[in-house]
């Protein structure tokens, strides 16, 4: 099986800024991303929401960055938050869309405080404007102090979403405390490279993982918002919200933007909530990466775009 080692390999050039500046420049980048990524400002993003929500789609957006490096990279990233919902609000987009945030975005070498202030900054925001936000999951050094965060903001603002990987050995556990009547929470798989000891390695583990943790937060009453492209899972959980009684709406699957679009829309046509991960702004890189390493067959698709010639 060249599957693990080939996404170790991927995941390793996440990190590599000289490969980061090759696909920058190759002349079928913009392409690739384009796939991925909505693009690299507001207006594109909002163009990305308008067509999802044309076919009954709904939207999260993500700004782009992660791992700041200084306040003012921080603050600059908070203000592209602020006026991104001002911006869907005066669209008539929020019924649409929320937003999602990376912590590591909005916050320098891990200083919870300045993490919880900026971030709360944005729900605040969200909330006027009528949406909500979800607080993305990173690595696994990050999860604690995630969960702290997003415990915190939720005194004020009940409605924030949590995110659980299932390849992480603790997930199950974490979907226990997560589970009460309401709770929003993302359900993945997880896309980092994680050492043996804290996350699953075989793909049958973290399945198993996720219809475990899926099932405790349907029998707590959780807002479950299934994460996963898997058809094997998708169908999996069709039949536990069954069992579980839920009515639709009281739930909603998830994909990203410019994965499954077909599925997306069978969903949505179905009656389910589809909401579809919109990723947008300049630091693409590492995102995408990451999504070629969840499924290294769209590697071959990568490489023949960075070999083509405009």
């Amino acid at each position: 099986m060249l599957v693990e080692p080939l996404r170790s390999l991927i995941l390793a050039a996440a990190g590599s800024e000289s490969i980061r500046r090759l696909v920058a420049t190759a002349p079928g980048a913009r392409g690739v991303v384009g796939r991925f990524v909505a693009g690299e400002t507001i207006e594109e993003a909002l163009r990305a929401v308008r067509g999802l929500a044309a076919d009954g789609r709904c939207a999260t957006l993500d700004y782009l960055g992660e791992y700041t490096s200084d306040e003012e990279q921080t603050e600059r990233i908070v203000r592209t938050y602020l006026r991104l919902l001002d911006e869907l609000y005066a669209s008539g987009l929020t019924a649409h869309a929320e937003v999602s945030v990376k912590l590591s975005a909005v916050t320098v070498a891990g200083d919870e405080g300045l993490a919880l202030r900026n971030a709360g900054r944005i729900c605040a925001a969200a909330e006027q404007c009528g949406t909500t936000v979800t607080v993305d999951m990173e690595d696994h050094t990050t999860t604690d102090a995630t969960l702290r965060v997003v415990t915190e903001l939720r005194r004020t603002w009940p409605s924030v979403g949590a995110v659980l990987q299932s390849y992480l050995r603790r997930t199950e556990s974490d979907a226990v405390a997560l589970s009460g009547k309401g709770s929003r929470v993302r359900l993945c798989k997880g896309a980092y490279a994680e050492p043996a000891e804290v996350a699953f390695a075989r793909a049958h583990e973290v399945d198993l993982s996720y219809v475990r943790s899926a099932n405790v937060l349907l029998e707590g009453g959780a807002y479950a918002m299934f994460a996963t492209h898997d058809p094997r899972l998708v169908e999996v959980l069709g039949q536990r919200v069954r069992w579980y009684g839920r009515e639709r709406g009281s739930y909603e699957y998830q994909m990203l933007y410019g994965v499954r679009p077909d599925e997306q829309r069978r969903l949505a046509a179905e009656g389910e909530t589809v909401r579809v991960y919109v990723p947008f702004g300049e630091q693409w890189y590492g995102y995408l990466m990451r999504r070629l390493a969840e499924r290294p067959a769209n590697t071959a698709f990568f490489l023949r775009a960075l070999a083509s010639r405009s």
